[in-house]
């Protein structure tokens, strides 16, 4: 019979180091329910584990893996007082289980613990992300379909500079995002990987089996449906942070995300930034549901969600910022400072993630004003340099064609601005170089987004080639989102199988 358990005090501190003013600035407790369920899938494959290796009896793992049961069904907010949300399960499995349940921290750290936890919660997070991003795509490239030949005026500067289309316009930030995309999902692969078993830094005497835990949690580098893993002890071992002073100090998994964050965060701010000017212009319209109003000029209609997507820029870039200002200088092994670092990337992929999907959602549901922006797709003498190029292939220099085109801009943009302006420059007839009918149809914004037709151009065919590419690197990126968050799961599973097995 085991002995009664000392308190729910935590067993960690016990009586040392428990008070004073300190207590409440070490603990990170408050801030630990978003891995309170990552750290008791941990402490059950660790003690799947040390069962199987002999380090703890049937019986005991038994009696530690009810506990953990009754702290889940307990739930965060029954967790005894404690430093951190591992020192408090720790001693609600010990208040519950006995002295048996202290073997539960056999072979471990919390440092190897912590990094294990962080790894294991960040890497939904970033599904999460993936997820948004894929949506964001969808919705750009559904956009792009339906107004694929709808000419607009295209800016340099937020000067107008040449027209393309709305189409054109749209799949260029699903590219962007695409890229943003492939950042997340290979931070996913160097975050799916596991550091337990690494103990504070040096490494353990017992006989634990890291490829083990590693696998029961799912941590496979990200890739164990790749057919590039031929065998299942290399798709194993892919899974461990080898080096076990690396495993525990190490954060760079954090900036890896919340740089690949950040660099999304930047994208869709363009994307908003765009949409609010095109809003003010009068060439498109959000939906009222990604719209507000003033609470004193009833007329108004806002971008505010928009805005908001905007300034999440800010927020990222000051969470990247913070963490590696944290993180810099610091010496091996374990610090506590990685104890700020880690809610730099919570809050940033928490609110990165929120402004992608309201992104994707305004470009859903924007309208865009056809007769508006044909009118404005010709404004500033966009089609100079349609122009310039048709000159260009008749034989003239380019340079010289653009200094003829730039001389007639000053007076006007039509044929006769710039039939006067080739005798100017040229000592020649505007008919000496170009039929009249090809220089017309040159200042015509739809003929001249028709003649752009190389690869990832505005013409149709070009915009077709475009959204079809999209299409296929979206069902892709789908795929390869599935396959991971089944991967995932399945270890869930098995998981969950062997855990019972102690029943």
């Amino acid at each position: 019979m085991s002995e009664e358990p000392e308190s729910a005090s935590d067993v960690v501190r016990r009586d040392r180091f428990s008070g004073g003013p300190a207590r409440g600035f070490l603990s990170s407790l408050a801030a630990d329910e978003r891995i309170f369920a990552a750290d008791l899938a941990v402490d059950r494959a660790h003690v799947v584990m040390l069962a199987e290796q002999g380090i703890v009896g049937d019986d005991e793992a038994a009696a530690i893996l009810d506990a953990l049961d009754a702290v889940e069904a307990d739930g965060f907010s029954a967790l005894p007082d404690g430093e951190d949300v591992h020192a408090a399960i720790e001693t609600a499995v010990v208040d519950r289980a006995g002295d048996v349940g202290g073997k539960m921290h056999t072979a471990r750290s919390r440092n190897d613990e912590v990094a294990t936890c962080i790894r294991h919660r960040l890497r939904e997070d970033v599904l999460d992300a993936v997820e948004a991003t894929v949506a964001l795509r969808e919705a750009l490239a559904e956009a792009a379909e339906a107004h694929a030949e709808i000419v607009m005026p295209g800016y340099t500067h937020l000067q107008p500079a040449q027209p393309t289309t709305v189409g054109h316009y749209l799949l260029s930030y699903e590219q962007a995002v695409a890229r943003d995309t492939a950042r997340l999902f290979d931070a996913y692969e160097r975050v799916n990987r596991s550091p337990l078993g690494a103990a504070a830094f040096a490494g353990t005497p017992f006989d634990v089996d890291r490829e083990r835990t590693a696998d029961l949690l799912g941590f496979d580098g990200g890739h164990a449906s790749e057919a590039s893993v031929t065998s299942s002890q290399a798709k194993r071992s892919d899974g461990v942070v080898s080096n076990s002073m690396d495993a525990v100090s190490t954060r760079d998994f954090l900036v890896e995300v919340v740089a690949a964050l950040a660099n999304l965060a930047a994208t869709v701010s363009g994307f908003a930034e765009d949409l609010v000017v095109f809003s003010n212009k009068g060439l498109a319209e959000l939906s009222d549901d990604y719209s507000s109003t003033s609470s004193i000029m009833p007329q108004k209609k806002n971008p505010d969600t928009l805005e908001l997507v905007r300034a999440t820029a800010g927020d990222a870039a000051a969470g990247l910022n913070g963490l590696l200002t944290t993180l810099k200088g610091l010496p091996r092994a374990y610090n506590r400072d990685l104890q700020k670092a880690t809610p730099h990337a919570w809050e940033t992929v928490d609110d990165v993630t929120e402004a992608v999907a309201v992104a994707a959602g305004a470009a859903a549901t924007a309208t865009w004003d056809e007769e508006a922006l044909a009118e404005a797709a010709g404004e500033g003498f966009s089609t100079a340099t349609g122009v310039a190029d048709l000159l260009a292939m008749a034989g003239l220099p380019f340079r010289k064609a653009h200094e003829m085109v730039a001389k007639a801009s000053e007076s006007g943009a039509d044929y006769a601005a710039l039939d006067a302006a080739a005798e100017d420059v040229l000592g020649d007839s505007l008919s000496s170089y170009v039929e009249r009918e090809a220089v017309e149809a040159a200042l015509d914004p739809v003929e001249s987004v028709a003649a752009r037709d190389s690869t990832g151009g505005p013409a149709p065919d070009a915009v077709a080639a475009g959204l079809a590419a999209a299409q296929d690197g979206i069902a892709a990126d789908e795929r390869a989102l599935g396959d991971r968050r089944e991967s995932l799961a399945a270890a869930r599973d098995r998981l969950h199988e062997e855990v019972s097995q102690y029943a």
